[in-house]
């Protein structure tokens, strides 16, 4: 594996390490963000404050306190350096955005790499999403078959029996005898 690859796969990993799943959505939160782009937590929040607009509440939500601590005992973390406001999340659609807010290189670049992996993962979701349809609709129909092949293994059972006890029967028909021969 040629080192620019590696180096891709470990950003990549450092990102979805950095999505959590909170409101039952792919979030990720300010800080990791801001640390990714290279800034402040509070500047990369003073520029969505000053683009509000661009960031309605399916784009970035501020997280409560309960999941704020939900999210911390996950993480196994004592202090994220002691915060005085709560974190904001930023769904993919928030992240895309912040690329038009922040705009350095850096930004733009990290931007691309983490919408690549929110690309990835919802490939990821759908093909299991197929794989897990497909399961109980196979599910269902041998469900439904369950009693058809109950009954197949009875007759079955029933037609070895039969053969196992097999009682010779009178033969019907003509007999040779043995002085025409």
């Amino acid at each position: 594996m040629a080192k620019k690859e590696l180096q891709v796969l470990v950003a990549e990993q450092k990102i979805l390490n950095r999505i959590y799943v909170i409101r039952n959505q792919k979030v990720m939160l300010d800080e990791d963000l801001a640390e990714m782009y290279g800034v402040e937590t509070r500047r990369l929040n003073e520029q969505v404050k000053r683009n509000s607009k661009r960031f309605p509440k399916d784009f970035m939500f501020s997280l409560t306190k309960k999941e704020y601590e939900n999210l911390k005992s996950q993480n196994a973390t004592s202090n994220w350096g002691g915060r005085r406001k709560l974190p904001k999340a930023f769904t993919e659609q928030g992240v895309a955005m912040l690329s038009s807010v922040l705009n350095s290189n850096v930004a733009i670049e990290v931007n691309i790499r983490i919408i690549r992996v929110f690309t990835k993962l919802r490939e990821y979701a759908l093909t299991h999403k197929e794989i897990l349809l497909q399961l109980s609709k196979l599910e269902k129909e041998v469900k439904g078959n369950s009693k058809d092949i109950e009954n197949i293994f009875m007759v079955l059972k029933e037609l070895i029996e039969k053969q196992n006890n097999h009682v010779p029967r009178r033969r019907i028909g003509f007999i040779k005898e043995k002085d025409e021969e």
